[in-house]
């Protein structure tokens, strides 16, 4: 496991129990960087963009009768040399990896881009 797979990893086991014990039919995965469809499936949504992470699946909020007949789970990819390319110290990628990761993991949870956004400011606001 490489450093970056470790603050992954970490990352999740920072997650709270309550969200991580309702994550359903989600496989985490890394790549150096999004393919083609991942960008066009970003691109048609937003303009000047780096894409850090990508969630791609059915949202627990839009779910009915899912996994029924072995559905193939939902799926996040963070890459790599994107968020290394803005973090500018260790810890600064931790934060980014954590970030990233726990976004996705909104928009599993059927959090819109809005609502992951408000949660992050708050967040912020209670740890500084």
């Amino acid at each position: 496991m490489d450093e970056f797979e470790k603050y992954v990893d970490e990352a999740m086991k920072m997650l709270p129990k309550e969200f991580r014990e309702k994550l359903d039919n989600v496989s985490i995965f890394i790549e150096d960087l999004p393919t083609r469809e991942q960008i066009g499936k970003f691109d048609a949504r937003h303009e000047n963009f780096t894409l850090l992470g990508l969630y791609e699946g059915v949202p627990q909020t839009r779910r009915s009768n899912y996994g029924v007949g072995g559905a193939v789970p939902d799926k996040i990819t963070l890459f790599r040399y994107p968020i290394l390319s803005f973090a500018h110290s260790q810890e600064h990628l931790i934060e980014l990896i954590r970030d990233t990761l726990w976004h996705e993991i909104g928009h599993h949870f059927g959090m819109s881009e809005e609502d992951i956004r408000k949660a992050q400011a708050k967040n912020r606001l209670k740890v500084v």
